[in-house]
This record gives structure tokens, sequence and C-alpha cells, in this order.
């Protein structure tokens, strides 16, 4: 595994400081790979960890924005002259909605799904963009943080 990472960090060293961030920013803006993901990424390939955890961030927060302005705007126009139903499956789900509420589901949302996915959902639902987005960067930023620390302290233990 060593090999691996030693391998991972003499490839990334010998890119233009700008495609290692670059890069990471990217990797963030993918579901399933997330700022965590492109956090750990980062680290591991020997991006400073600080500017890893942030490109990784910027990347989420970015698609999480143009997710959310699209589902949003899909939304309006399909909902603009409809009546909402009342249907027992749409009063469990807002029940369950307003129990974890936007900031529940958003901190809780990445142990399941992508945070692209659990904002789309939330703003389909009818939660407000700006909240969705807000509590989406302040829940990948927290994920990214924990999980960019603990693989920088095992991979300088690993190296050490």
């Amino acid at each position: 595994m060593t090999d691996i990472v030693t391998g991972l960090q003499e490839l990334t060293q010998s890119l233009p400081p700008l495609l290692r961030w670059v890069g990471v920013l990217l990797a963030g803006a993918v579901p399933y790979v997330e700022a965590e993901g492109a956090a750990v990424l980062g680290v591991v390939a020997g991006v400073n960890p600080v500017v890893a955890i942030l490109a990784g961030i910027v990347g989420n927060a970015i698609a999480l924005a143009v997710v959310i302005w699209l589902i949003g705007a899909a939304r309006s126009g399909v909902t603009r002259h409809r009546v909402a139903e009342k249907s027992p499956k749409r009063q469990r789900m807002r029940r369950v909605f307003d129990r974890y509420g936007v900031p529940g589901v958003s901190l809780l949302g990445p142990l399941l799904l992508p945070s692209h996915v659990t904002a789309a959902a939330m703003v389909g639902f009818g939660a407000p963009r700006s909240r969705v987005f807000v509590w989406g960067v302040i829940a990948v930023s927290l994920w990214a943080i924990v999980l960019g620390v603990v693989v920088h302290l095992g991979v300088s233990a690993a190296v050490a």
C-alpha cells in the first residue's frame, strides 16, 4: 500500500501546483466522491491538506449550487399552476422532513447519499434554496475537514 501512495505522491508532485488543486476541485464536484473523497484523495496524493480540503469543498459547493439552481428552476416551472396534493405518502415524507429539517438531512445525508442527491430532494420537496445551499456547504465542509485531517494524520504516521 505504501508503494501506491508513494507513486501517487510522486506523480502529483511532478504536476504544476495549479493542476494539483484543480484536480481536487474537480473531484469534489463528482457525486459520490464529494468534498470528503476529494480531500482524502488530495491528501493521499501529497497535496497540502489545507489546500486539498478547501479545493474539495469549493468543488462540491459549485456542484451543489448548480444542482440546487436547476432543481429549483424546474420545480418552479412544474408547480406554478398546481395545487399541492395531500397524499398519505407526501404527508409521511413531510413529517420526516419536519423532524430532521434541512440541517439534519444535510449533515446526516452524506452517510447514505451524495450531497447532490439530498440537496435536489430537499429543493424538490420545497425547502428554500439558500438554506439548502448553506447547510449543504456546512455539511460537506465538516465531513471534508474531519476525513481530510484523519487521513493526513494516517499518511503522516505511515510515512514516518
